[in-house]
């Protein structure tokens, strides 16, 4: 195919591998993940909790620079996209189904089994909002920033090909042209396509929780392949249109029934509960962000296993998936300045995050201490439409819930397709679409193995494996961005300036 390069082909190779290997034997393809996993959240938890927390602290540092007056981009360049339509399509990529999938089942979840405090108290109540409020705040979204920032700077700013590799160039200089350059970008498509294919799991699992909450439809595989496959033909329709119409509208209808989804809950659930623990739940995360995030237990055998099944499968699932969200991310951004940047990207969707969860989260747990209904009983993609049956308008809520979470499967699948395209045609802003249509058979191929061979358990595997090595690469990335900065920084002459005090005329 022209404009295709190498990573494509090694890339389709080892995904077809991986697929074939899946559909032969799933017990031993859900086995060899599930050793990965416990090996590496066993042995370098430290090393993603670390991490993380070392992403998030050099985000801030950058706000506060100097060089947060650089733009991304030529001096005198606008943003292509108004605030509204850039903001919409970072999130609808960045968080969307894992929002309405997790929105009620993870503080719920939290609630009855606690990392600290005992299960069904009012102290659990308060940990598993802290604790849902630090796994989608701001050191989630400061793990797609670097990733995006770095691209953005060093495409529209420096004139390199919109590729991860390009990025290190100021650390591993010309072999990022080479081999080299190929192994990185190969692991970069590689992670995408598991952090993407993952999500498209989830995505599928609760539009069949849905329709068999609301219809009785059958909830197994092989409905799940059907809705894989439906919606798949939907994103590559949707792909086929560009970036400027597919992705820009569904994003914005996006925003528009997920507002829609959380006023409507807002009234109806309980509303001066959920404004009590939206603010003291902010006040706990603030008060206890630094204890979270080096959080480990080294020495309770039970608290890290928490550990590992929360915060650690949610560092992991970030990292695999930044390399998607931060290349969309940096292609929606051009134009706009790094301070702009960061703050829009680590404070907004973090804000939007933590209301959302706290509507639905607080409902559930209101719902569970009610007595009425153990939605502890429901499986994890079916717990929101158990919520929803204890409300007004719960056909209403329901339904709304899973057009919105298949409108966020076709913008994540839609926007994954675009950026493994580009990803794999040289940094090509305009990837031809039969590259796009491989790619997105490719992800939901892997979706449904996945699901085949373990189900959430096995997404979840997938992830941490994926993730690790990529790791190592946006560790090079902070290093090479920091290089960059700070030489364009004395080149513009950009320093903190001292404040001059003020001169009063003698008396």
């Amino acid at each position: 195919m022209k404009r295709v390069s190498s990573v494509f082909w090694i890339t389709v190779a080892i995904v077809l591998v991986a697929v074939v290997f899946g559909v032969s034997a799933p017990d031993s393809f859900e086995e060899v993940t599930g050793n990965i996993q416990a090996f590496l959240t066993s042995s370098f938890g430290w090393y993603y909790l670390i991490l993380v927390t070392v992403i998030t602290i050099f985000c801030i540092f950058l706000i506060f620079s100097p060089v947060g007056a650089i733009k991304l981009g030529k001096p005198d360049e606008k943003p292509e996209f108004s605030k509204g339509s850039w903001f919409a399509m970072l999130f609808s990529a960045g968080m969307g189904i894992g929002l309405v999938f997790w929105g009620a089942a993870e503080p719920l979840s939290h609630f009855m089994a606690p990392p600290l405090a005992e299960g069904a108290s009012n102290a659990a109540h308060k940990e598993a909002m802290r604790y849902t409020f630090f796994h989608w705040g701001i050191h989630a979204w400061a793990i797609y920033a670097i990733v995006a920032l770095s691209l953005a700077y060093f495409q529209f700013r420096k004139g390199e090909p919109g590729l991860i590799s390009a990025t290190l160039k100021p650390v591993l200089g010309k072999s990022m042209e080479g081999w080299l350059g190929t192994v990185v970008d190969v692991l970069a498509v590689f992670a995408t396509v598991i952090g993407v294919a993952t999500t498209l799991g989830f995505g599928a699992a609760q539009i069949n929780g849905g329709l068999s909450y609301l219809l009785g439809v059958p909830n197994n595989f092989f409905v799940q392949f059907i809705i894989i496959a439906v919606v798949t033909v939907l994103f590559m329709i949707s792909a086929s249109t560009g970036l400027g119409k597919g992705i820009r509208i569904l994003s914005n209808v996006n925003m528009i029934l997920a507002v829609g989804l959380l006023i409507l809950m807002f009234i109806v659930g309980p509303t001066i509960l959920i404004l009590n623990m939206f603010t003291d739940s902010i006040g706990g995360y603030i008060q206890n962000i630094i204890q979270m995030s080096f959080r480990i237990a080294p020495l309770n055998e039970e608290h890290r296993s928490w550990i590992n099944g929360w915060t650690i499968f949610y560092w992991a699932w970030w990292i695999s998936w930044s390399p998607f969200v931060g290349i969309f991310i940096a292609r929606v951004s051009r134009g706009r300045t790094i301070r702009e940047f960061l703050v829009g990207v680590l404070l907004l969707p973090s804000l939007v995050s933590f209301f959302w969860f706290a509507v639905f989260g607080n409902s559930a747990i209101n719902v569970q201490n009610a007595g009425v209904v153990d939605l502890s009983q429901f499986a994890t993609e079916e717990v929101l439409f158990a919520v929803f049956s204890q409300f007004p308008w719960s056909t209403v809520l329901s339904v709304v819930a899973v057009v919105l979470v298949s409108t966020f499967f076709i913008t994540s699948a839609d926007s994954a397709t675009f950026v493994l395209g580009m990803q794999t045609t040289y940094g090509s802003l305009t990837p031809p679409n039969r590259v796009k249509f491989t790619w997105g058979i490719a992800q939901s191929a892997v979706a449904l193995i996945l699901l085949y061979s373990g189900g959430l358990q096995a997404l979840q595997n997938a992830l941490i494996a994926a993730a690790f090595p990529f790791s190592f690469i946006m560790v090079l990335m902070m290093i090479s961005l920091y290089r960059a900065l700070t030489k364009e920084k004395k080149e513009l002459g950009l320093y903190f300036k001292p404040k001059t005090k003020k001169k009063f005329p003698d008396m």
